[in-house]
């Protein structure tokens, strides 16, 4: 009886989230989701436009430093999202914002005062020196975000003044942008593939304001060079990577370069205004609809969420999205598909597992549909590493993290390629298998003594070290779910991980001991619905039952910063609890079936 009443309740919460989750489709049919505004993204965005244009874009500026002041935690400091504690990145950047733009009323005064001493407090001091090097060592030796937050500092007169504020930033050697990009992974870049705007925008600057240096000369000679570089690799709307920050910090570089006329800087600005908020806040990008389409359509599974026009509408959208050209950006092959449908987009192999697995879920095995699946697994191949792991963007440049193979997206691409095998020709077919061999292999290395994995772009700031092994340990066995694929022993030291890292309420945080939160749980029990063994069918249930608790119990759950932009800045998403709650109770559902 008390079985029966669980499953009845399952039933119906199922039934109230799927409508919710459908009432929310855009005019196309699929999801466009809502990323947390950022103070980061706010403070870099506001203090670009006052570098660019500060009387044409006053009312602007005011209402993103107004939205900083009304926004900061009781601390004096910023996190990343407005349920994030303090940090020192996006304190230090809101405070240079606040204090480079005139404030006659002195209404800042108190804001600037309470983030100055939450400076002292985590820095213990606000002098340039000790600022520049708390920076440079929380980042190590990748340069992507490091030196950008010191250009901002040093713009703002937060480093001192002259040539010997910038003493305290490392030369980026924006020169290189002029070498071929073929030599890219051989130059050991110090910034990550993705930032070579910033590379530039940030070299230009030190360039221009630093002290000189022997290379100076042969900078001064590929000034325009880069500019050139700069000029391609921006989108027409002028949003790298959809982007509010790495655009701003390309825009506030150029300015201090002596650029602010050149049209990348004003394509730039004309980029925030078109994405500020109506509070006068910035996201740290514009959003994440092919991403959240895909995982929507994954979830929702059946036939009668979505009838045969939506399925439709939503299964051709998606095929255009698949890039059919090398993209200007990356110089990736074509093939894939991005995080969004906005132009500043590019591909990488998370979202185009997605959406493999998405058209898959949509009945798209048509000779049509068969060639672009066929298109997407090439394009996945083209990207594995050596180690036989999958990276995000392309095969890295050099050592940094986000240039890495990573767990969580290898294991979503075995899953997305393993689904299309028995569609694929006999020679794509081939390749795929021994694709797939090497994939394994590497999640088999990748996998931790405790049975975890690590996820790339997902974490916790509550969890140590910042980590998520349970989301990151829940991917990778969804993607090992297929009878098809043998790993078993992974599959059960997996699980066995995520049962210790069960909270005794029922619920998962990042790792035990963290609280929970409906993602992780939602993941965690979507991870045990594909094991068989009577402790995970257990902990599935526990986990099922305290999601329920959490929907029942009155407004949504609220969602939890646990998405990773680049550079360790967070994120929530919106549609993440509801999308990964209808795949962890429908999964629930169908193990009971069993």
């Amino acid at each position: 009886m008390a079985a029966r009443m669980v499953q009845r309740d399952v039933d119906r919460m199922l039934a109230d989230l799927r409508q919710r989750l459908l009432a929310l489709r855009d005019p196309a049919g699929g999801w466009r989701g809502c990323l947390s505004s950022s103070a980061l993204s706010t403070a870099v965005a506001a203090f670009a436009l006052a570098q660019h244009d500060p009387k044409r874009h006053a009312s602007l500026i005011e209402r993103g430093l107004q939205w900083l002041a009304t926004h900061r935690n009781t601390d004096g400091g910023w996190g990343d999202t407005d349920r994030s504690p303090s940090n020192l990145s996006t304190t230090a950047l809101a405070w240079a914002a606040c204090t480079a733009w005139p404030d006659p009323g002195n209404d800042r005064r108190e804001t600037v005062d309470q983030a100055e001493q939450w400076l002292i407090r985590e820095v213990g001091s606000v002098r340039p020196d000790a600022l520049a090097e708390a920076i440079l060592q929380h980042y190590g030796g990748d340069r992507t975000f490091s030196v950008p937050i010191l250009t901002m500092l040093a713009i703002a007169g937060r480093l001192g003044t002259g040539t010997a504020a910038w003493r305290h930033l490392p030369p980026l050697p924006f020169e290189l942008a002029a070498a071929p990009r073929t030599l890219f992974r051989w130059l050991q870049l110090p910034v990550v593939s993705y930032a070579l705007p910033a590379l530039i925008g940030m070299g230009l600057a030190r360039h221009a304001c630093g002290p000189r240096t022997a290379l100076g000369p042969l900078r001064r000679m590929v000034t325009g060079r880069a500019l050139g570089v700069l000029t391609h690799l921006q989108p027409a709307h002028g949003g790298f990577l959809e982007a509010a920050p790495l655009t701003a910090f390309v825009v506030m570089g150029l300015c201090a370069a002596g650029h602010a006329r050149h049209p990348v800087a004003g394509r730039g600005c004309h980029f925030l205004e078109q994405t500020v908020r109506a509070d006068g806040s910035w996201a740290i990008d514009t959003d994440l609809a092919t991403w959240v389409t895909s995982l929507s359509v994954a979830a929702l599974a059946s036939e009668l969420d979505l009838d045969a026009q939506a399925r439709g509408a939503i299964r051709d959208t998606l095929k255009r999205q698949q890039f059919d050209a090398i993209h200007p950006f990356t110089a990736a092959a074509p093939g894939g598909w991005a995080w969004t449908d906005l132009p500043g987009g590019t591909p990488d192999a998370d979202d185009t597992a997605a959406a493999l697995v998405a058209l898959h879920r949509l009945g798209d095995t048509d000779a049509d549909g068969v060639a672009s699946a066929v298109r997407g697994i090439e394009w996945l191949i083209g990207l594995q590493n050596r180690d036989g792991g999958i990276p995000t963007f392309c095969k890295g440049w050099g050592r940094m993290p986000f240039d890495r193979s990573c767990p969580d997206i290898t294991a979503h691409a075995v899953r997305a390629i393993d689904l299309w095998c028995p569609r694929l020709p006999d020679r794509e077919l081939k390749r795929a298998e021994m694709a797939l061999k090497r994939m394994l292999r590497y999640l088999a290395a990748a996998q931790r003594g405790d049975g975890a994995w690590v996820p790339l772009w997902f974490g916790n700031a509550m969890a140590p070290g910042h980590e998520n092994p349970v989301y990151g340990t829940a991917r990778v066995l969804m993607g090992l779910e297929s009878p098809g694929i043998a790993a078993y022993d992974m599959r059960q030291r997996g699980c066995g991980f995520l049962r210790g890292a069960q909270g005794r309420d029922g619920g998962w945080g990042a790792d035990l001991g963290v609280p929970p939160s409906v993602e992780e749980t939602a993941l965690a029990v979507s991870a045990l619905a594909g094991a068989d063994d009577l402790p995970s069918r257990a902990a599935m249930g526990k986990g099922g039952r305290w999601l329920l608790e959490q929907w029942a119990a009155g407004p949504p759950p609220q969602p939890t910063p646990i998405g990773l932009y680049f550079a360790s800045l967070w994120y929530y998403e919106e549609l993440y609890p509801l999308i990964f709650s209808i795949d962890a109770l429908r999964r629930w559902t169908e193990q009971e079936l069993r």
